[in-house]
């Protein structure tokens, strides 16, 4: 049975919006790790269209970014979107009921599916579908962009911290 991981950054003041930064090298090899140990990823569609980046294959990546790339590039991607009529390669779309889809896939795969996204991530929170949520805090504060939680979410219990490289703690709650 799979487990449904959220996990992203997130900055002191509780935002997500990481766009154009990179990890350091320690956290960057904690998230190449981390990605070939996942059984798949589940995108909403600005997330997706955010991390398809990664089927690029640039010739300027330096070893570990086309290290991260080709995990990336091997594992299954569902992608829920109403909009986008097609994605990328070794990913699919999630179209109809949620839940239902989510459910399946759990059923369907072993290990850590993880969920990236606020909205998505509170959709499935809303569904009791999300099993565990990894907060990366970085020592930043960014005043703007999306916050972690896009709304009400359950009472959670720590049951991790974890220091990653210099700066970045990582949080790991359970529903309570």
């Amino acid at each position: 049975m799979g487990k449904i991981v959220y996990a992203l950054n997130q900055s002191l003041d509780g935002f997500v919006d990481f766009t154009g930064s990179m990890p350091d090298p320690e956290l960057f090899r904690h998230f190449i790790d981390d990605i070939r140990s996942m059984a798949g990823c589940v995108y909403g569609r600005r997330m997706y269209e955010s991390m398809h980046y990664w089927d690029e294959d640039l010739l300027e990546w330096d070893a570990a970014q086309q290290e991260y790339a080709a995990a990336w590039q091997s594992k299954p991607k569902w992608v829920v979107s109403r909009t986008l009529k097609s994605v990328g390669p070794n990913a699919s779309l999630i179209e109809g009921d949620l839940g239902a889809a989510i459910q399946e896939l759990k059923a369907q795969h072993e290990g850590e599916i993880e969920v990236a996204g606020p909205e998505l991530a509170h959709s499935l929170t809303e569904l009791g579908l999300v099993d565990e949520y990894r907060l990366y805090l970085h020592p930043i504060v960014l005043g703007h962009g999306k916050p972690f939680f896009a709304g009400p979410r359950p009472p959670l219990r720590l049951v991790a911290s974890d220091r990653i490289g210099q700066s970045v703690i990582r949080l790991t709650y359970v529903p309570a």
